[in-house]
């Protein structure tokens, strides 16, 4: 007999029914969403603690001053001089124009310094030994405190010209300025794209020029919120004014004499025994926090439009 042919097997065969494909990745990524979105608020919530501990002490000081030195404000404050001690009355307006001539001559002198160090040490002194020598030297500055400032400056100036004076007392308080100034001018002009710069120089435009059209011009917000940091910590500085401007209880208007400042005049009043000038010490010291706080808010408005930027 002949073996017959093995012939396929041509039976369908016979599936399992179909069972419904599990939902796992739905799950999962269900899970996750909650857990990023858990995640999201937490650290949102922990960021507005955060703002809330920040801005709380600034609040709450303000009201206190309000509280306490809302009171005695009036004409006469911002219009006289202190009255002499015994007598109701009197006010702090020299000591407020003071402060002002004090800043003002500060701010000349510490700010543009504060800006061409901090654009050496961004453009030109990267790597180099004097760029280096700088930066540590703005760095020790800066923690350096404020009476050894007034006292260095009083052996500087005031020893040799054998008197206070508002220059010095401007001097000091720009030597403090300088630290702030040159590191911030340093860090902004650091964010600023080499782009640009390359776009800059590959249209045949100079070094220099590009730096102070380009780079300075790009970074100007921050370097001009340095500029107002540096300008509100020496706003309030004491230590510094009474070995160099020492204080007046005049008016004074020439910068080779001895001048008044809110806050020397706020620390005689606040270290007096009289209850009268312990009054007019709160004022002053809620006069001199709204000056600092109005100057920073109008260069930060005046920034963000473009005014300082040089935008219409």
């Amino acid at each position: 007999m002949s073996a017959q042919p093995n012939l396929p097997d041509l039976t369908p065969p016979v599936s399992s029914p179909a069972r419904p494909p599990m939902n796992f990745g739905t799950r999962a990524m269900r899970v996750h969403f909650g857990y990023r979105k858990a995640t999201n608020l937490l650290v949102g919530g922990l960021a507005i603690l955060a703002t809330v501990i920040v801005i709380a002490p600034l609040v709450a000081i303000l009201i206190y001053l309000i509280y306490k030195g809302a009171s005695s404000l009036n004409v006469a404050f911002f219009t006289r001089p202190p009255a002499p001690v015994g007598e109701q009355g009197g006010g702090m307006a020299n000591s407020i124009f003071g402060s002002g001539v004090i800043l003002t001559l500060a701010s000349l002198m510490g700010i543009p310094v504060g800006i061409a160090a901090g654009v050496y040490l961004a453009e030109y002194g990267r790597g180099k030994l004097l760029g280096n020598a700088i930066r540590f030297t703005a760095d020790v500055l800066n923690g350096v405190p404020s009476i050894v400032m007034g006292i260095a400056v009083y052996s500087l100036i005031v020893m040799q010209q054998k008197h206070f004076s508002a220059f010095a007392g401007g001097v000091a308080l720009a030597i403090m300025m300088v630290p702030t100034v040159t590191r911030t001018t340093e860090e902004m002009l650091a964010t600023v794209p080499h782009s640009i710069r390359e776009a800059a120089l590959g249209l045949g435009v100079p070094k220099w020029r590009t730096t102070i059209s380009v780079a300075l011009k790009t970074a100007s917000p921050g370097i001009i919120t340095g500029c107002m940091l540096a300008f509100a910590r020496v706003a309030g500085e004491t230590a510094p004014l009474l070995f160099t401007a020492f204080g007046n209880q005049f008016w004074s208007f020439k910068l080779n004499e001895p001048i008044g400042a809110l806050p020397l005049q706020i620390y005689v009043y606040a270290i007096s025994p009289y209850d009268e000038w312990h009054r007019l010490a709160w004022a002053g010291s809620l006069v001199l926090i709204v000056l600092i706080m109005v100057s920073v808010t109008l260069v930060r408005i005046f920034a963000s439009r473009g005014v300082l930027k040089g935008g219409s």
